[in-house]
């Protein structure tokens, strides 16, 4: 053992070494951890995507199928039908509101 102050030197080297080392593995983890969560949400925000498609695809399909099958239904009355339905949602949403006021 030399110097003690030759020793506190590299006693003090090597904790900020080992400080480094450590907050490198930290950072890497945390980048890790981010970009496995920003892929994630990204595949979660795609199939969202894909299933309101698909779901309008069917809606509409299905709104062809009942047309044609039926000449009587006509586009005004899809289109009454759909206001109805819509005007039915606001008052059940601001219903639901309401509750979450109380």
């Amino acid at each position: 053992m030399g110097n003690p102050l030759t020793r506190a030197f590299f006693i003090g080297r090597a904790t900020a070494e080992a400080l480094v080392d450590l907050l490198e593995d930290s950072l890497t983890d945390a980048l890790s951890a981010l970009g496995k969560f920003d892929a994630e949400q990204r595949e979660k925000f795609r199939n969202f995507a894909d299933n309101v498609v698909t779901k309008a695809t069917q809606a509409e399909n299905a709104v062809y199928q009942t047309s044609s099958a039926s000449e009587s239904l006509d586009l005004q009355e899809v289109i009454d039908n759909l206001r109805a339905e819509i005007a039915q949602l606001k008052s059940e949403l601001q219903e639901y509101r309401n509750q979450k006021q109380d």
